[in-house]
């Protein structure tokens, strides 16, 4: 089903976050998840708004290191409206914590995300835990020895009672995810943007023995940008 997003509220198409990975990005028309490093070049502000109130129905955000420091993370604020969505979805007030995947454990001592409440979660290894102090303004989870294990740390969220987890990128943390079959819906923004070779790293060849199918629930479009959202 298409339809013109100018008329309703996007956010009224994803109150139902599932119990699991639920992941969201923006690509560009050549597939590129960001110009230069940042995102902002290639959405707009309706993404950027459906991006913000997809956190009201989520437990913890997901992020790997890389897009934190690109994208300067800090601590979720939610405004009055996006927490009444929270309190009625998911009988909750405060807004979720992060969690960072890191195979070093480490992000800028000057991070946004320290010092701030929820304390964010760092998912790391265990040669990475052992180098770095653990500090009190954060919480550790080791997964894995030297490269993180993420099976085992989504695992370690859903024990600490994460169970609505939404991931917010970046592209190698999202392969990885669909590496080990852990992803169970996609809310993918195709942005009218060619953005051309951004030099990223070049993607290893899976380790999946076929591709997985997702199912669509809805495309919603507004000023040539499409919303699409798959489902198992």
């Amino acid at each position: 089903m298409l339809t013109a997003a100018d008329t309703v509220a996007p956010i009224d198409f994803y109150r139902d976050p599932p119990d699991g990975v639920r992941v969201n990005m923006v690509n560009t028309l050549d597939n590129e998840a960001a110009f230069g490093g940042r995102v902002a070049a290639i959405s707009d502000p309706t993404d950027h708004q459906l991006l913000l109130d997809l956190r009201a129905f989520a437990d913890v955000l997901l992020v790997g290191a890389g897009t934190v420091r690109a994208e300067s993370y800090g601590r979720v604020i939610l405004t009055e409206r996006q927490i009444g969505l929270r309190r009625t979805a998911l009988g909750f007030n405060g807004p979720p914590p992060v969690a960072v995947v890191t195979s070093k454990g480490l992000l800028p001592s000057e991070s946004r995300l320290f010092g701030v409440e929820p304390r964010p979660l760092i998912i790391t290894t265990a040669v990475g835990a052992a180098a770095n102090d653990p500090g009190d303004d954060h919480e550790v989870i080791v997964a894995g020895h030297d490269r993180v294990d993420l099976p085992q740390a989504i695992d370690a969220l859903r024990e600490r009672g994460f169970r609505r987890i939404l991931c917010e990128g970046g592209p190698s943390l999202l392969q990885a995810l669909a590496e080990h079959d852990l992803i169970d819906e996609m809310c993918v923004t195709v942005s009218p943007m060619i953005a051309g070779g951004q030099g990223g790293s070049p993607r290893p060849e899976t380790s999946l023995d076929g591709p997985r199918r997702m199912k669509l629930a809805h495309v919603l479009s507004h000023n040539d940008f499409l919303y699409l959202r798959y489902t198992r």
